[in-house]
């Protein structure tokens, strides 16, 4: 099995600016990964697996101010690189797991569709089983990403509440009130009846990665804490505290902005699914 070599990139910030990522060309998708990819470079190992986007190494500060649970802000250093998925993973990605029979729930799809879409209803044990599968059948290790590197990832080096800036604007996320979409605001939400949107849908953040606000919430590989304290800083998962709940980042059509924000941290349990709920995997880079 052919070896990428390491590419190692250390910076305090990876310094990108949303505005110029939107107008940069994006890169091929290289369907036979060579020995060596540069962050931003994006592959894909067989026909049915995720796209892949190269994550640079490099430095950040992960959290929001204060001492509630997004809090307290930390510096985390990533010493190489890795690799994220472009994407939430979708339907169709998931159902070629099922023919390996190797995954065996078939989730419903709320009458939303399944072309393009991202997988829902799946527990964090089944995102864990899927991850697996695609380790064994490209011989690389995929795995959940770390709350860390999944806050990093969705930063692409910036420093907002959003990656595209402060506020929410229009038409950059699919989620309550992003204003794309827009769903009624009764507190029972029982007319927010949208749902998901096909992944790409709106622009990719300075890493490459689509959807990391909004359209559904993603799981991570944590035990969930309430807040940072005593969190690695190397960007590894934490194992310990209340593992009965599973840290999820990023928000979906289900809710408001804020919980879509850089920082915002929730939980669930592991053996739970939901219709606003998904994954998207990280790819270990040797």
């Amino acid at each position: 099995m052919r070896r990428f070599t390491a590419l190692i990139f250390l910076s305090l910030i990876f310094a990108v600016s949303p505005a110029g990522a939107q107008k940069t060309s994006t890169p091929p998708v290289v369907q036979s990964p060579g020995q060596s990819l540069a962050p931003g470079s994006i592959f894909k190992e067989c026909k049915n697996c995720p796209q892949m986007v190269v994550v640079p190494a490099g430095i950040y500060i992960m959290g929001l101010g204060g001492k509630g649970r997004h809090g307290p802000p930390h510096r985390v250093n990533f010493k190489r690189p890795f690799a994220v998925g472009r994407y939430e993973v979708k339907f169709s990605e998931w159902f070629a797991c099922v023919r390996d029979e190797v995954c065996i729930h078939q989730p419903h799809d709320h009458k939303w569709g399944r072309i393009g879409r991202p997988v829902i209803n799946i527990t964090w044990h089944q995102a864990k089983n899927f991850t697996k599968w695609l380790s064994k059948k490209t011989g690389f290790v995929y795995r959940l990403p770390t709350e860390a590197e999944w806050e990093y990832a969705h930063r692409g080096g910036t420093t907002t509440k959003f990656w595209w800036g402060d506020k929410p604007g229009e038409n950059l996320a699919n989620c309550r009130d992003c204003k794309s979409r827009a769903c009624c605001t009764s507190k029972d939400h029982s007319c927010c009846s949208h749902g998901t949107q096909p992944v790409g849908t709106y622009g990719a953040n300075p890493f490459g990665l689509h959807d990391t606000s909004g359209n559904v919430f993603e799981w991570t590989e944590d035990c969930w804490n309430r807040g940072h304290k005593g969190a690695p800083r190397d960007g590894s998962a934490r194992k310990s505290g209340d593992c009965r709940n599973r840290v999820i980042r990023g928000g979906s059509f289900y809710y408001f902005n804020k919980v879509s924000q850089s920082y915002y941290r929730s939980k669930n349990p592991p053996g739970v699914k939901s219709y606003w709920l998904g994954f998207r995997v990280v790819r270990e880079m040797p």
